[in-house]
């Protein structure tokens, strides 16, 4: 059993013993080879460690202790909103622990209205007119809905000739790559000087043969797109339909809605906007919302209210199919659906509005520290900054360590070179925001003057910087015996 610790500690990498045991294993009920086949059985026992119970207990309690999430530490990922979600929210998704998606529909009628009542608020709150809530994570949302675009164009009889769908060179990367899973050339439209789209590139772009336009609003630099509509209005002359990408979503809740921004189709990040926990593989959950006119391909089933209580509607002959098994992450949406009713809709424009004021407040605390935003519009949610002159996005995040901080997302989006990507979220006290600027002006200052130092970052921790390209290439993923 491998043990990791940090620098100020003795290594210890064995606690592995011969003969030393913890619980016994009850006696054997049946003989191996009659329960799983002669040729079924291990020719040796697995290599596995010998400790007694208190030394695993006291392994897998200390490597709890060295994962790092928001329940632990300020978790500024720009563009991933790790924002603290109220513990009363797994309580709620508990409730539902007994069910199973074999149950017949008539004893299932509180998660079906659950499901009815979620896909309500989803649409009031985006301005749209259906919405599937299957897709298991952002990314199975966005090629959901592009899907669905595809089935649009193909039912009109225009799908041959819309082949492009066009993507700003900000976007995220699941943009372009779902386009092109789907079945699309992509192209890419430039950012103007203000970071924003820039129309007049845009709409040379435009003709019968795109399909699609995908953006967020607020971008990736954090900043909202205040020529929208001009945006929308141009593209739907072209008959092209414009997908919200919803990432950016806690920014405006309560306050925007992509459906009145002229957006066709969006889809939402439950596990990011509406309470699930981010990060760690999931579970996830982004649900996609469209117009009427995108209604008839969305999967099967959707939930239907009817005079005699909520049944699947799995009669849908244009529907794209199943993109999931059963019904979507069914806990994720039970988070999400108690969240919005414990916060309300004012409840959810506080908070759009304090994930704004508490990035614009620690964009300014790091630009008194010489840190620079080379896009210094009223930006929203989140922003992008650069290190001082001279100083690069990677040894800061690894000298953050140090400090006790995670690092921002570094490198993106990538037309700001060394960027760093902050997003401070609802979430987080002012006290933390400035303790955050301070650890990164500390840096600063420090990496100036020793710029030996700063590449030697981080010292403290388990493991000292890897080397990026060898971890990327030969990844070490698990312990194995000698």
């Amino acid at each position: 059993m491998g043990f990791c610790f940090s620098d100020r500690v003795p290594l210890i990498f064995e606690r592995s013993r011969p003969g030393r045991r913890g619980t016994p294993a009850p006696a054997r009920a049946a003989d191996p080879a009659e329960l799983f086949g002669e040729a079924n059985l291990r020719e040796r026992p697995p290599a596995l460690p010998e400790v007694d119970e208190l030394t695993a207990l006291r392994h897998y309690t200390n490597l709890s202790r060295r994962q790092v999430g928001v329940d632990t530490t300020f978790y500024p990922l720009g563009s991933c909103t790790m924002k603290y979600n109220p513990r009363v929210l797994e309580a709620a998704a508990r409730l539902f622990a007994d069910l199973h998606p074999y149950q017949d529909e008539a004893s299932l009628q509180g998660a079906l209205f659950l499901m009815h009542e979620l896909g309500e608020y989803l649409k009031a709150l985006t301005g749209m007119d259906a919405i599937t809530l299957q897709p298991a994570a952002g990314a199975h949302g966005e090629l959901t809905g592009m899907l669905v675009v595809r089935a649009y164009h193909a039912d009109r009889g225009e799908l041959e000739q819309r082949r492009v769908v066009l993507v700003p060179d900000s976007a995220h990367g699941s943009n372009p790559a779902t386009s092109a899973m789907a079945g699309f050339e992509v192209r890419e439209v430039p950012s103007d000087a203000d970071g924003e789209v820039d129309l007049e590139a845009l709409k040379r772009e435009l003709g019968d043969h795109v399909a699609a336009i995908m953006l967020t609003n607020p971008n990736t630099l954090g900043l909202f797109e205040r020529r929208i509509l001009s945006l929308t209005e141009a593209a739907h002359a072209a008959g092209v339909q414009l997908y919200y990408d919803g990432a950016n979503l806690n920014a405006i809740m309560g306050w925007a809605r992509p459906g009145d921004m002229g957006f066709d189709v969006v889809h939402l990040n439950l596990h990011k906007t509406f309470a699930t926990p981010h990060g760690g593989g999931g579970p996830g959950a982004g649900p996609v919302a469209v117009k009427a006119h995108l209604a008839p391909y969305l999967p099967v089933p959707l939930v239907e209210k009817t005079p005699a209580g909520y049944r699947l509607d799995f009669q849908r002959p244009k529907s794209i199919g199943r993109v999931r098994s059963f019904f979507g992450n069914f806990g994720v949406l039970v988070k999400a659906y108690a969240y919005i009713r414990l916060l309300g809709r004012e409840g959810l424009k506080r908070a759009a509005a304090l994930s704004v004021l508490n990035a614009r407040y620690l964009k300014e605390l790091l630009k008194r520290r010489g840190y620079r935003v080379p896009y210094d519009g009223p930006t929203m949610h989140e922003f992008v900054a650069q290190p001082p002159e001279g100083l690069r996005a990677l040894d800061v995040a690894k000298a953050l360590l140090d400090e006790g901080f995670h690092p921002p997302t570094i490198y993106f989006p990538l037309i700001v070179k060394e960027a760093m990507m902050i997003e401070p979220t609802e979430t987080e006290a002012k006290e933390t925001l400035e303790a955050f600027a301070e650890a990164l002006g500390r840096i600063a200052r420090r990496g100036q003057e020793d710029p030996d130092w700063l590449h030697g970052a981080p010292y403290t921790t388990p493991v000292r910087r890897l080397d990026e390209v060898r971890a990327n290439r030969r990844p070490v993923l698990r312990w194995r015996p000698d």
